[in-house]
């Protein structure tokens, strides 16, 4: 009731009480949204007076007050964009002046202060290793330096890890990559990130940050193939771990994963060339998976959005087929962990005193 017309190629983000969906096409582009509030089941319109030029395949960050969405294509690509937000309902564009070359399929992180874009595709053939960071407060871009830079790419993945965006895999000039590196905002400078023990290079994987940690999995190294495989890299040690395949889901890509603060949630996507409805919950603390349930979950699709409220994954929008879209979607309560009794601790008998002659 009153959700956003159907859709694929979306973004979704958070903002503490509600999922905001905006953009996407189904079968044209569209710039307009909704924002979804779970404890209600409810939801509400966004406004479209001087909402950004329909787009698909771009970006969105969750500030704190305002989701800024960037980038994208209506056919040709866009440096354009817009600042959203819910408490007014209203839109404001991002400058244009120093932004980044026109783009799709690349990736935003939010740093607290500042949406950092990279990467991309102005035409699918062609791709970037240029990006920019974008100040809102004062309506402003920075380009990110290229020097050190990854090889250019799109399709990849980005994760904030509180200092520095890290960046992975992802599909060079007709190339899958198992290469990445972090950026450093405050010093404009990247490091390139380990191969050693790194997982096969591939595209439309899924990233989440742990805290201490980037996890990614799955993907596609041809667009054909697909993988149930993934790694988990430390940055302060610059090292990969592979992550567990026994029990994990089936194999896939555009897919979407998020972090629960224990655990990464991947569901969905794309198997060998069917939509999935299946899913999993990866712990890194014991490196293993337990399937999501399959009762009452959404119908199988890809590549949809998804967000993290705190309790619940909720994910909406997608294809099941590559053509028809939809405008269904569902809440996820992952079970917590099981509790682990703690053992009564048994008495020591104290010492008897033997009394004094």
């Amino acid at each position: 009731t009153n959700a956003p017309v159907a859709r694929k190629f979306h973004t979704a983000v958070w903002s503490g009480s509600e999922m905001i969906v905006w953009g996407g096409t189904n079968g044209s582009p569209l710039n307009t949204g909704g924002r979804y509030n779970p404890s209600a089941d409810v939801w509400t319109a966004t406004s479209t007076t001087n909402a950004p030029d329909a787009r698909d395949s771009h970006t969105a960050v969750w500030t704190g007050n305002e989701m800024i969405v960037w980038g994208g294509t209506d056919g040709s690509p866009l440096n354009t964009g817009g600042r959203y937000n819910p408490s007014t309902n209203s839109w404001t564009a991002t400058s244009i002046t120093n932004a980044p070359v026109a783009r799709f399929l690349h990736t935003a992180v939010w740093t607290g202060s500042e949406m950092i874009v990279w990467g991309g595709t102005p035409d699918g053939t062609n791709v970037f290793n240029t990006g920019g960071s974008y100040n809102p407060s004062t309506d402003s871009w920075i380009a990110t330096s290229t020097a050190n830079a990854p090889t250019a790419r799109e399709s990849h993945a980005a994760v904030w890890t509180g200092s520095e965006m890290i960046v992975w895999g992802g599909l060079g000039t007709g190339v899958a990559l198992n290469t990445g590196g972090r950026y450093n905002p405050s010093t404009n400078s990247w490091t390139t990130t380990s191969i050693t023990n790194a997982p096969v290079a591939r595209f439309l994987h899924t990233a989440v940050w742990t805290g201490s940690e980037m996890i990614l999995w799955g993907g596609t190294p041809d667009g054909i193939n697909v993988f149930n495989t993934g790694g988990s890299y430390n940055p302060s040690t610059d090292s990969w771990t592979a992550t567990s395949t026994i029990n994990v889901p089936a194999a896939r890509e555009s897919h979407a994963a998020v972090w629960t603060g224990s655990e990464m949630i991947a569901w969905g996507g794309l198997g060998a060339g069917i939509a999935l409805n299946t899913g999993g919950r990866y712990n890194p603390s014991t490196d293993s998976w337990t399937a999501t349930s399959t009762i009452n979950a959404p119908s199988a699709r890809e590549p949809y959005a998804a967000v993290w409220t705190g309790r619940e994954m909720i994910v909406w929008g997608g294809t099941p087929d590559g053509i028809n879209a939809l405008n269904s979607g569902g809440r996820y309560c992952a079970e917590p962990p099981p509790i682990v009794p703690r053992p009564t601790p048994t008495p020591r008998p104290r010492p008897t005193s033997s009394p004094r002659s």
